[in-house]
């Protein structure tokens, strides 16, 4: 089947679900008025549906390869980037200044969804571009701004982001590469990377990589790391390219899925670089673009998810097999069970795409007037959209391939791929675990008060509710009451105790927060009544099981030892 943009839940979702209403109410973004919304998430859905869409497959046959040390992009790439770039999708949300619409991350998120069903594996280049022009707004000079940002917010130029070493993995801090001065205000950059998505391109004139190095002077871990700029070629004052900077390609990596989309091995040999940012201070850089990231990755593994629902759905349709109580001899769809899969799949997609642009209006609104309750609002939510949103894109893509029986195991289905393509989401941007340990780590130092202020506002809701659904409603205050509880057993937990139960409280929070969305849309709209009933009344119920494994702590899995787990 043949994959369409979702449009109009998304459009639903912004309307009736996260008050994006609110956003245009601001000054900073009274451009976004109803009609806006409409014309701009029409047309890319449009691009999604009907160019990027076919290469899908094209991705996944016929991959990006290494040939003379170049990237060779897959089959019809080169046109559906041209229109992600000629469009202006890349620079959305960018400032109008460096040639940007400077519209709402509302509407620049709901947009990457449906680019990222449309095919996950050429999506991935625009979006690490306008992580890399957020950094760079934020952190650069106004020099490297005038620059770089012009060309990158037309998707002339792209960006890439270089952590990661073959030594260190996630723990940054011991990285090696180092960035000798070289005495006229520019860098020479020495070391390599590892895992670095689109880091050399044929669709592109340039290719601008943000790596982190360390200066001699630069203290051990991750406090005396900085952020460059290194251009693949090196352009003169007025954007004209020159010589060809060094650093090369090793090898792409052969990986699971995302085929069309090259994962780079980057060797720097005394490249040329520039500082942005302040000495010593490219974690506070990096991570302005990891965050941005990290909501793209959310959506993901949501966009993924709704082509998986689609496609399984189609074949669901069609598939006749065995008698059902709607027929003697129907399709699968009417059987039970994949009823049920079906169900889960589309109440699970709503309320995982409900929780990210939940946290993007926060960004937005935290955007438009400054508010601190708002900032942390985003940054409470954004952990928690980005690892169930990617969750979510791996379980619901999974039951796709269950759907679809001994034919889901076949390539020639299609059905798989969304499967492989759905698992490095997770692992993105700081893998799933990792989100966890931040929520109940980082973003619990405030006390809890923005975990406390979404639940009061589940419990709310849920209350206003109580009249027209009162059987749900009751479930999501219930629910929200014991996550209220189980916060504030996180909080009197020490720290170890707290990472032990960090990834199931996530997602207990994003239960939470995922009923909530429906109630919400079941009140806006009583034919999703249906859904949310799916929702509420069979997957809800997990938060039981889950904080049941946040007060546990540690101890427990510290009694097992290695011997153990050998055995």
């Amino acid at each position: 089947m043949p994959y369409r943009a979702p449009v109009k839940d998304i459009r639903f979702i912004l309307d009736h679900v996260v008050g994006f209403a609110e956003v245009a109410a601001t000054p900073r973004f009274a451009e976004a008025t109803p009609e806006l919304a409409e014309a701009i998430l029409t047309e890319a859905g449009r691009i999604a549906t009907d160019v990027l869409a076919p290469l899908n497959r094209s991705g996944d046959k016929h991959p990006a390869r290494l040939e003379n040390g170049a990237v060779v992009s897959s089959p019809g790439f080169d046109e559906g980037y041209r229109a992600i770039a000629k469009g202006g999708w890349v620079g959305m949300a960018a400032s109008p200044a460096f040639g940007g619409m400077g519209l709402p991350i509302s509407l620049a998120l709901g947009v990457d969804d449906m680019m990222s069903g449309a095919c996950l594996a050429l999506q991935l280049k625009p979006v690490l571009s306008k992580g890399q022009i957020e950094a760079l707004e934020h952190h650069a000079s106004e020099e490297i701004k005038a620059l770089y940002l012009p060309k990158l917010t037309s998707g002339e130029w792209s960006g890439t982001m270089n952590l990661t070493e073959p030594h260190a993995g996630t723990d940054v801090g011991a990285l090696r590469t180092k960035a000798e001065p070289l005495g006229d205000g520019t860098f020479a950059i020495t070391g390599q990377k590892i895992f670095i998505t689109w880091g050399d391109s044929d669709l592109v004139s340039n290719v601008c990589h943000l790596v982190l190095a360390r200066l001699p002077d630069g203290a051990d871990g991750t406090k005396g790391i900085s952020l460059f700029m290194v251009p693949k070629f090196i352009p003169d004052a007025e954007g004209r390219l020159g010589d060809r900077n060094s650093l090369r390609v090793v090898s792409l990596e052969h990986k699971l899925g995302i085929h069309g989309s090259p994962t780079c091995v980057m060797q720097f040999d005394g490249a040329k670089g520039w500082l942005v940012g302040a000495p010593h201070k490219g974690m506070a850089a990096m991570f302005t673009m990891m965050n941005n990231a990290r909501l793209s990755v959310a959506v993901q593994g949501v966009g993924v998810a709704e082509a998986a629902l689609q496609h399984a759905l189609a074949y669901a349709g069609d598939r006749r097999q065995g008698a059902t109580p709607l027929s003697k001899t129907g399709p699968i769809l009417d059987h039970a069970d994949v009823r049920r899969m079906l169900a889960v799949m589309r109440a699970e997609v709503f309320a995982a795409r409900s929780i990210a642009m939940s946290c993007a209006v926060a960004i937005d609104m935290a955007t438009a007037t400054g508010s601190a309750d708002w900032q942390a609002r985003a940054a409470f939510l954004t952990p928690i959209a980005k690892a169930h949103g990617t969750d979510v894109g791996c379980e619901v893509s999974h039951l796709g391939v269950q759907i679809h029986g001994g034919m889901g195991f076949i390539e020639e289905t299609g059905a798989a791929q969304f499967s492989r393509d759905a698992r490095i989401t997770p692992i993105y941007e700081g893998t799933n675990g990792i989100q966890a340990m931040d929520l109940v780590g980082r973003k619990m130092q405030d006390g809890g008060e923005a975990a406390f202020r979404l639940i009061d506002e589940v419990q709310r809701g849920a209350e206003a509710a109580r009249a027209r659904v009162p059987e749900l409603a009751g479930d999501v205050w219930q629910s929200a009451e014991a996550l209220r509880e189980a916060t504030e057993t996180v909080l009197a937990q020490p720290l170890n105790d707290r990472f032990a139960g960090a990834v199931p409280y996530l997602r207990a929070f994003a239960r939470v927060l995922g009923a909530q969305a429906h109630l919400k849309a079941a009140l806006a709209d009583p034919s999703r009544l249906a859904l949310a009933r799916v929702m509420i009344r069979r997957i809800l119920p997990e938060h039981v099981s889950l904080l049941a494994q946040v007060r546990e702590g540690a101890e427990g899995l510290y009694a097992i030892s290695a011997e153990d787990l050998a055995a």
